[in-house]
């Protein structure tokens, strides 16, 4: 058998094992497990463990806890409704106020706590039902949340980020600052089209029957500055080379458990407890993942798999751009089935030196893939964000989840687009700031 058809082989009973349920941390391990059985023999067991364990050696990898903790403690905290309100009490005078509030909140909330479920989840328990008393549709209320959900794997810190930056072995203070300027542009994707559906079916008028005074807007700030502080901090720390990854999330995860407690009275020894399990669970599942995947990744390698599809690609007789579309398709269609945290994984060792080899830039191909893998998060069958929507309004079908979210999908891919004629609004700050 080729080392091609191998690879579709191996590629096939790892999907065929994702289907049927079983974690992925353990789907990839089998898989590789059983190829390495099949190539090596039974001495492949001797070298297995090892393998694992030197591809989870990595200081890098402490970041990734750390920073989860960060977003732990915000999102189990009253931050996020903070948020929204603080929001809404500063544009309550501009039309289409409540989705722009909505985005927003997403989008900074997404910056605090990197998960696109738990912003989800927070805004959208709030911002939902507020945005459907106030006489907006049903799908542009929950399409817009769903939507903005997804910003929390581009606006740093983002753990898809560091994913990417360990696989890539590129740096991950450039990735988190290559993906500001594009996050910002996606998210006035986002607030433009909402804007235009609101005027468009008559939602975007002034909000006549609210009104808050300035004692009431600054009332909230007080309590949100220090939580945006600290995600800033973090960032600076990493562009200015003051701090590894793994130091600047370590000093951001202490801060943020510091703040929530201290800002929100979170003294009980449950709520501590509640966001330590969580950090830990959600940490535990990526680190397994991570080691999987890097023994996958053996398995490819020693079986001539990922050099063979290099070259294949590489000998292709197309123009890059046709390569690189056609590479966001397949990232696409993967991004349908499996998260993005497995795909950057079992995918990266192979594209990057294509995509190097074609003249792009890794930090921009980053922002690329990540923006893909925001489309993955709302993307059926296995659209996250659209069960988590669902779950908040169960009176909502999921076929209207779906209709308010596909214009969304469009704004994504409209950025790829932008940034494939401007890749500078990915690379030109990172240059910048740190040469």
């Amino acid at each position: 058998m080729t080392p091609l058809a191998l690879g579709g082989v191996i590629f096939a009973v790892a999907l065929i094992l994702l289907a049927t349920g079983m974690p992925i941390a353990f789907a990839l391990g089998s898989t590789a497990l059983i190829f390495m059985l099949w190539t090596d023999g039974f001495s492949a067991v001797m070298y297995m463990a090892d393998t694992v364990f030197s591809g989870l050696d990595d200081f890098t990898l402490a970041s990734i806890p750390m920073f989860i903790i960060m977003g732990a403690a915000v999102a189990s905290s009253r931050a996020g409704s903070d948020l929204y309100e603080a929001l809404n009490r500063w544009l309550y005078k501009v039309p289409g106020s409540l989705v722009i509030s909505n985005i927003g909140a997403c989008a900074l909330f997404s910056a605090l706590t990197g998960s696109s479920p738990a912003t989800c989840a927070a805004i959208g328990k709030m911002g939902i039902p507020e945005m459907r008393r106030r006489g907006y549709a049903a799908d542009l209320a929950t399409g817009s949340i769903a939507a903005g959900g997804t910003l929390g794997i581009l606006i740093p810190p983002s753990v898809t980020m560091i994913l990417y930056g360990i696989a890539s072995e590129t740096s991950i203070g450039r990735l988190f600052i290559a993906g500001i300027l594009p996050g910002l542009m996606l998210t006035g994707l986002f607030i433009a089209w909402a804007l235009f559906l609101s005027w468009r079916r008559g939602t975007a008028k002034l909000n006549i029957d609210v009104s808050f005074t300035w004692a009431q807007r600054f009332e909230l700030l007080p309590r949100l500055l220090p939580l945006l502080a600290v995600v800033v901090g973090v960032i600076y720390a990493l562009y200015g080379g003051i701090a590894t990854p793994s130091e600047a999330a370590g000093v951001g995860a202490a801060l943020c458990l510091i703040m929530v407690i201290v800002i929100y009275r979170m003294w009980h020894w449950s709520a501590i407890w509640a966001i330590v399990r969580d950090a830990i669970r959600e940490s535990g599942m990526l680190l397994l993942i991570i080691g999987m995947s890097v023994l996958f990744s053996y398995a490819m390698s020693s079986s001539l798999v990922t050099q063979s599809i290099a070259e294949a690609i590489a000998e292709m007789d197309v123009n890059r751009w046709v390569l690189l579309g056609l590479i966001n398709l397949l990232l696409l269609v993967l991004g349908c089935f499996l998260p993005p945290a497995a795909i950057i994984l079992m995918t990266t060792p192979i594209i990057l030196p294509v995509i190097s080899a074609a003249g792009f830039d890794p930090i921009w191909f980053g922002v690329v893939l990540t923006i893909n893998m925001e489309l993955g998060l709302i993307t059926p069958p296995v659209g996250l964000n659209l069960f988590v929507i669902n779950g908040i309004t169960p009176d909502v079908s999921l076929t209207t989840i779906l209709r308010g979210a596909v214009p969304f999908m469009l704004c994504m891919v409209l950025s790829i687009v932008l940034l494939c004629f401007f890749p500078e609004i990915a690379t030109w700050l990172p240059t910048a700031m740190m040469g």
